[in-house]
């Protein structure tokens, strides 16, 4: 069994991660950098539609699940460009009660100045650079529009990633982490010798990787209670993020949470004295001094609980961040490290030397 490996070789493979393009509705040239590293371990690799699957000597011991997709642009016509999630959502999932929905006014200015690259659609090869002049709701069509220069020449179907690096200082990790951190966790529980399964999932900014996630249980006809959603979780601030190491769940405005799974989770956090917060409660404390009430969220997790009549459940561990959806969201080492070590014991992993 290769040992685990330290937080410095994490942050390695995730700066590797961050600097490969993966917009949501665009994800096949990740995927297949994705399944070149996973190749190189003991594991079974399979593809499927929107889903890249490995498997170890044991796998239905646990199911981790990780979402591949990450915001980006997307143009829609001579030089006019959108927000590509909703576009690849077919905006299916404007219903106003989305953490993205509600977030969607609040980070529309935050992109101007951005640098960005486009990609051919499949392939993913490199067709140039521009910058985000300017940001904004379009009302009407109740999407982000971007203004971009340097980019006019690109085709309607050419995505366009958001120029990202990461970035480390002293204890703070920017880039688009959202959910390439969680991609690199699998990536380094696999390579730590995991031999449960492991699920890439595409298109989750779009609200449409539960449905590559359930056909593939249906499939194979797997029922479960022991699948663990990994993503990142916004707070508003840096001391926000600072209050908690790894954030659990009873439930989100879909469905509630497998209790004995959740209660392992919250086990483990006590005895790692891993500092933990549920977020389901903090946002409903948040809402007792609001007058719009923010939502708990709408995960991966509950929409998969739902579909499936509870035949496949679990919970979902995330990871703290603030300045969600932009190229600069943040989380502290030490949370990324707490994770990793929960996921290690969850997992029956050894530690790093």
């Amino acid at each position: 069994m290769r040992k685990a490996s330290n937080i410095d070789e994490f942050l390695h493979l995730l700066r590797a991660l961050v600097r490969e393009p993966s917009v949501v509705g665009v994800e096949d040239a990740f995927f297949r950098v994705l399944r070149r590293e996973l190749e190189e371990y003991p594991v079974k690799v399979d593809r499927y539609h929107g889903l890249l699957v490995a498997q170890g000597s044991d796998p239905d011991s646990v199911y981790l699940s990780a979402h591949v997709d990450r915001h980006g642009l997307l143009c829609t016509g001579p030089n006019e460009f959108q927000y590509a999630a909703f576009i690849a959502g077919n905006r299916g999932e404007l219903t106003g009660d989305s953490v993205s929905e509600q977030f969607m006014e609040l980070i529309a200015g935050r992109f101007d100045g951005q640098r960005v690259q486009a990609h051919t659609p499949y392939a993913g090869s490199y067709c140039g650079q521009g910058q985000i002049t300017r940001s904004y709701v379009c009302p009407r069509r109740r999407n982000l529009i971007f203004e971009l220069d340097g980019l006019e020449f690109l085709q309607p179907g050419f995505p366009v990633s958001f120029l990202d690096r990461l970035r480390v200082d002293q204890n703070l990790v920017s880039a688009q982490l959202d959910n390439v951190v969680s991609v690199a966790m699998l990536i380094d529980l696999i390579r730590s010798g995991f031999q449960g399964t492991a699920l890439f999932t595409a298109g989750e900014e779009a609200g449409r990787s539960w449905r590559f996630a359930v056909e593939w249980f249906q499939r194979h006809d797997i029922q479960t209670d022991r699948l663990v959603v990994l993503d990142t979780s916004p707070f508003s601030t840096l001391d926000e993020v600072a209050k908690q190491e790894v954030v659990l769940r009873n439930r989100d405005s879909m469905a509630t949470f497998d209790e004995t799974l959740t209660d392992q989770l919250l086990g483990l956090c006590e005895r790692l004295r891993i500092r933990h917060r549920f977020k389901d409660r903090y946002v409903e404390l948040l809402n007792l001094d609001r007058d719009k009430p923010l939502s708990i969220g709408r995960t991966e997790l509950g929409r998969i609980i739902t579909a499936t009549d509870g035949m496949v459940r679990g919970t979902t561990l995330q990871l703290p961040t603030t300045s969600y959806h932009t190229a600069s969201e943040t989380a502290e080492t030490t949370s990324i490290a707490a994770m990793l070590r929960l996921l290690r014991n969850l997992c029956g992993l050894p530690e790093p030397s």
